[in-house]
């Protein structure tokens, strides 16, 4: 059996830890995978792009019927709490570490039925860890990818708890020694398993319209923001799959892996087979947007 570490964690209005926070089984979220979840950085204590995470967190809710249970400022505090809680514990100052605060609302416990209850709690979930970010060999070589048709259901757009459909093409690529999965609809690119993808050719930045089919990542407007500043040309449109085999660079974007370049795609190279002048840019670009928001 594993044994879950001591990590301070919020769930339902108490703080408590890790082995210690108990749910019923009759949790809508046990049962039926019906909730949200949002994932936000904190850079030396400061949590990253929150105002961000949290319209995505209201747009999930709402799709969900899930009236917010805290307010912005409250789920601040809940993380603010945990994140000094936790540096506590390594005898550091929250300032001193890099954090990443998952968050988790599912609709509430009520007895099994598909149709959706009214009246009920949600239940409400918060923790917090170290943020593991890339490697350094991870930056400076590229990381291998491998491809799959894009299998799971077309409302991704929803950061829902359901996610088995990522975790079966999570293993796709970890069974084939890679990092990633990047997936295909109907011959367009759409997502990575846990990360958005980024095709870049010929100096342009290339990604997925903001629809149903992809979840909206925080760092879709990071990126566009970036790209302004430095003059990058930017664009989201469907691409093709022959597109994403040709492209000059291939990145991917997450919390925890902030931008990361893609250097071999299905055991072929991607472009010269080395991260690329636009990667460099972004890269550069994201580092400056985090030490503006760590503590001065």
């Amino acid at each position: 059996m594993t044994t879950l570490p001591p990590l301070p964690c919020y769930l339902n209005g108490e703080f408590t830890l890790l082995p210690d926070a108990k749910i019923s089984v009759m949790d809508r979220g046990f049962i039926f995978g019906d909730g949200v979840y949002e994932v936000v950085p904190a850079y030396g204590g400061q949590l990253f792009r929150f105002a961000e995470h949290m319209a995505r967190l209201d747009r999930s809710l709402a799709e969900l019927r899930i009236a917010n249970p805290l307010t912005h400022a409250q789920w601040a505090e809940v993380a603010q709490q945990l994140m000094t809680t936790f540096a506590t514990a390594q005898g550091v100052g929250a300032d001193a570490l890099d954090q990443l605060i998952y968050i988790q609302i599912t609709r509430g416990v009520a007895l099994r039925d598909h149709v959706m209850p009214t009246g009920i709690t949600p239940t409400v979930f918060v923790m917090t860890n170290t943020m593991k970010l890339p490697t350094e060999a991870q930056r400076s070589q590229g990381v291998a990818c491998v491809t799959a048709d894009d299998f799971r259901w077309e409302k991704a757009h929803i950061k829902s708890t359901s996610l088995l459909g990522a975790v079966f093409a999570r293993q796709i690529s970890f069974d084939a020694g890679a990092l990633e999965t990047v997936m295909f609809r109907d011959g367009f690119l759409s997502e990575a398993a846990a990360s958005n993808v980024w095709v870049v050719k010929g100096g342009k930045v290339l990604g997925t319209p903001k629809d149903s089919l992809v979840l909206e990542g925080i760092r879709y407007g990071l990126i566009e923001e970036i790209c302004r500043t430095r003059g990058i040309p930017f664009e989201l449109r469907r691409v093709s799959r022959e597109e994403v085999q040709d492209a000059d660079e291939l990145l991917l974007s997450s919390a925890t892996k902030e931008v990361l370049p893609v250097t071999l795609l299905d055991g072929r190279p991607v472009g010269n087979g080395r991260p690329g002048p636009v990667y460099a840019q972004l890269m550069a670009g994201y580092s400056e947007a985090k030490a503006q928001s760590r503590p001065a």
